[in-house]
């Protein structure tokens, strides 16, 4: 069998010479995650949707699953690099979990397009704070406050949206004056058990088929990534990483308020 031959053979239904697209979107979305604690979710089904052209109900599907897998690969090396505040861990841990269950069994009905456009709001001008004091010579320290409501509004968010975890505490967090490498490495890690919640629920009305096909190189692309972006987190400067969280944020909520005008 010759190589052209062996790249055109299917595993799952997916043919091999396509994999690596998706090896790419896993690995892309979750170096960036990794290293400023947001944003696998909204690069994941950015691509899948809009290189792709996967249906945003299996994209949505399939970041959900894979965030299992990635967010735990995360937080071990986060934890690894000395990136997680354990008090922070707990206080966010299980307000998160409540907030996503009740996002993913008690409010599915809710209309997510009239929750987005505040949601999207509110990171936009998050980001846009963040960006601007990253630019100041100096970084103004604080102290966590609200955690727990902020996890259970990012479990909540995430599982009604498909996303808000990451954007909605870290960037809450580090507003705050939280040292961003410790909100990056704790909100990684408690981001696990909030995607095995919604996750459970995706799984339980769908099945397992979505766990094959173009799941597979998003989560052999996600599980690579992950020591990268941990490596990342714990080196880069303070004032430079908010920077890049403030573009990002606003970057992204600022695209989405565009595509929720123009539908």
């Amino acid at each position: 069998m010759d190589v052209a031959a062996a790249f055109d053979q299917t595993i799952f239904g997916i043919r091999l010479a396509d994999l690596w697209q998706f090896i790419a979107i896993g690995f892309a979305a979750q170096v960036v995650d990794g290293a400023l604690g947001m944003a696998f979710g909204a690069i994941a089904n950015t691509l899948l949707i809009g290189v792709v052209g996967m249906p945003p109900a299996q994209a949505s599907y399939r970041v959900h699953i894979i965030k299992c897998f990635t967010a735990a690969a995360s937080g071990i090396s986060h934890f690894l690099s000395g990136n997680v505040d354990n008090r922070m861990f707990l206080r966010l841990l299980l307000p998160g979990v409540i907030g996503g269950a009740i996002g993913a069994y008690g409010l599915s009905n809710v209309d997510a397009a009239v929750i987005k456009p505040l949601v999207l709001g509110y990171l936009a001008l998050l980001g846009v704070i963040l960006l601007l004091r990253g630019m100041r010579d100096t970084y103004e320290k604080g102290t966590a406050r609200h955690v727990g409501p902020l996890g259970f509004l990012g479990g909540l968010l995430d599982a009604i949206g498909g996303g808000g975890w990451g954007p909605v505490v870290s960037s809450s967090l580090m507003l705050q004056g939280t040292e961003p490498r410790k909100v990056v490495g704790t909100v990684n890690s408690a981001e696990f058990f909030i995607a095995v919640i919604i996750a459970g629920t995706f799984l339980g009305q769908l099945g397992g088929e979505a766990l094959l096909a173009p799941t597979i190189g998003l989560l052999v692309g996600g599980v690579a990534a992950a020591p990268f972006g941990a490596m990342a987190a714990k080196y880069l400067p303070t004032n430079f990483m908010l920077v890049l969280v403030g573009s990002v944020l606003s970057a992204s909520s600022t695209i989405g308020l565009y595509m929720l005008l123009e539908t």
